[in-house]
């Protein structure tokens, strides 16, 4: 296993262990992370840009679930200090593998919970409101908003990070 990964795995440990402690993700981790790629590729790597284009695309793909009000924003800047780390050919890898991972353990969480049965309403009540309003954000069931159970998202970027490593 080559320094970036080894560099990017400890950040997503570390950013494991912060959110479920505390469900929430430091800023001095994720941004120095983030600085710390940049300057690693600029220095020893494939340059400033690609680490810039590696968090500019992880941090973009899941910026509209954040507007929404479906995730924090300490996932979006984990998720961009990794793809700074990656670069972008597997920023993009990370943010799908991630997104799976995110469905998988959510309807884990949600049937742990007893909550699958009002997760699926949220999801008919959200297509519903945006079938008849357009796409916007729905506060009764955002993140901020809902009474459920939350999912430490760290964990799912964690098994995104693992499965883009380990699929490369």
């Amino acid at each position: 296993m080559n320094f970036v990964y080894i560099v990017a795995v400890g950040v997503g440990l570390l950013s494991c262990a912060t959110d479920l402690h505390s469900r929430r993700i430091p800023n001095v981790l994720t941004f120095g992370a983030a600085i710390a790629g940049v300057i690693f590729h600029a220095t020893w790597g494939n340059g400033a840009l690609f680490s810039v284009e590696g968090w500019a695309l992880a941090a973009a793909a899941f910026i509209i679930p954040f507007a929404l009000g479906g995730m924090g924003a300490g996932d979006v800047k984990l998720l961009g200090a990794l793809g700074a780390w990656l670069g972008p050919g597997q920023a993009i890898w990370l943010a799908l593998y991630t997104g799976i991972a995110g469905g998988v353990l959510s309807v884990i969480v949600a049937m742990y919970y007893g909550y699958l049965g009002q997760a699926l309403s949220n999801v008919r009540l959200l297509l519903t409101h945006w079938s008849v309003c357009g796409i916007g954000r729905v506060d009764e069931i955002s993140l901020e908003g809902s009474s459920g159970p939350r999912l430490a998202y760290a964990l799912s970027i964690f098994a995104g990070l693992v499965l883009t490593i380990w699929l490369r």
